[in-house]
């Protein structure tokens, strides 16, 4: 499969080609092939130590690639200077520590950092903090706190911003403020790499997605093509008059519960089930674990 089928071509954020990372035997990366174009958000998915961290950290410049090429912003990143990484916005994942700053202080020391910074009192009401401006940060909520992390890694007005699980924290109003945000940062051109566990917010804020398993990306596309066609095909499940559960995927989910009608009795527990993208996200994974194991025991046994 060529996972960059869905890509820009040339004029690429990010670009990405045989890009692996091995410490000793294990390879966190195994050959991933990627590009982002420039003005799009892309969401990075997987499970815990399916190799997202390692490949976002390659591409912020915090970590070394074992082989493999780069591109981000035109630069390799491990060869990225001060002036490459002035365009670069990194939300991480941990909090901001507690300070003594207030957090007007803060982002107006951070600014000073960039040649054309973006106002402080703007940043401020654009991540809802204008009622805590004059607060000091260590004093913050865990999610207000957050909400100063984003603000720190737009204050420069990044051509690339890096944002590594940015909602955790966040009550549901808050979430959707700042998705309202990324949206406005996407409008104005921005290029966004977005990770996150909420499949809802790779949904909402995504223009595709790929999918990590095992180091590997196993699919990637816009986020209503993952899987392919097969994977959205319905699923019609009963309990059949002999108490035993059936289950059947159908492209005619109606054909096939007017059938089952027909039989002459109401068939038990029917229901008609079209797999979310949370589904199509664990059979993916589930498929690539498959594989890696296969692969594993393959070794073994050569």
């Amino acid at each position: 499969m060529n996972l960059t089928k869905h890509g820009p071509g040339s004029d690429a954020a990010v670009r990405i080609r045989r890009l692996r990372k091995t410490y000793g035997d294990v390879s966190a990366v195994d050959g991933i092939d990627l590009d982002i174009a420039r003005g799009e958000t892309f969401a990075l998915l997987g499970p815990n130590g399916a190799g997202k961290s390692t490949t976002i950290e390659i591409l912020e410049g915090y970590r070394l690639r074992s082989s493999g090429d780069v591109s981000v912003l035109g630069v390799d990143p491990a060869r990225g200077d001060l002036g490459w990484r002035a365009r670069l916005g990194i939300v991480l994942q941990s909090a901001t520590e507690s300070g003594v700053y207030t957090v007007r202080e803060q982002l107006a020391h951070f600014a000073r950092f960039y040649s054309s910074p973006r106002d402080v009192d703007e940043v401020i009401a654009a991540v809802g903090l204008e009622a805590k401006a004059g607060t000091r940060v260590g004093r913050l909520s865990g999610g207000q706190r957050r909400r100063v992390d984003v603000a720190l890694g737009i204050i420069g007005r990044p051509e690339l911003l890096f944002l590594d699980e940015p909602t955790t924290g966040f009550d549901p109003e808050a979430r959707r403020e700042f998705w309202q945000l990324i949206r406005r940062l996407k409008a104005e051109g921005t290029t966004i790499v977005l990770t996150t566990h909420y499949l809802d917010e790779a949904a909402q804020l995504g223009d595709r997605a790929g999918i990590i398993a095992g180091g590997r990306l196993v699919d990637v596309g816009p986020i209503d093509t993952l899987g392919g066609p097969e994977a959205r095909i319905p699923v019609v499940r009963w309990v059949d008059a002999d108490g035993v559960p059936r289950e059947v995927r159908s492209e005619r989910p109606a054909e096939l519960v007017a059938s089952l009608a027909r039989l002459g009795t109401e068939p038990e527990r029917l229901e008609v089930v079209r797999p979310s993208l949370e589904d199509i996200y664990l059979q993916l994974v589930r498929s690539a674990d498959d594989s890696a194991a296969a692969r594993d025991d393959e070794e073994v046994l050569a």
